[in-house]
């Protein structure tokens, strides 16, 4: 088992920039790939980025790439998702999730997940 706790949502105005963190206990945190997803209200929840094992390969959903930056730090077990120029169509849920099986984008493949921060951007 895998826990995931997300924090750093909040309220921030369009343009501004917000970090997200998702600290890991359980398993070993450097043996999963960590993804971000995020959810609307009355939408399917979408990929925004995922990093590999090692911290050194990220892949990111088009709404995401050149304004989102996803990290990690296998000392502290945790991931971070770095969001700057936020616009409005980027409120949602956002979830960290654990894959052991590659950087996939679909949420299927991945088997643990956080319950989720809240980020608001007011225009």
């Amino acid at each position: 088992q895998v826990q995931l706790v997300e924090s750093g949502g909040g309220l921030v105005q369009a343009g501004g920039s917000l970090r997200l963190s998702c600290a890991a206990s359980g398993r070993t945190f450097s043996d999963y790939a960590l993804g971000w997803f995020r959810q609307a209200p009355g939408e399917e929840r979408e990929f925004v980025g995922v990093i590999n094992r090692s911290g050194d390969v990220a892949n990111y959903a088009k709404s995401a790439a050149g304004r989102f930056t996803v990290s990690r730090d296998n000392a502290k077990n945790t991931v971070y998702l770095q969001m700057n120029s936020l616009k409005p169509e980027d409120t949602a849920l956002y979830y960290c999730a654990a894959t052991q099986r590659g950087l996939p984008l679909s949420s299927g493949m991945y088997d643990y997940w956080g319950q989720g921060t809240q980020v608001t951007v007011s225009a």
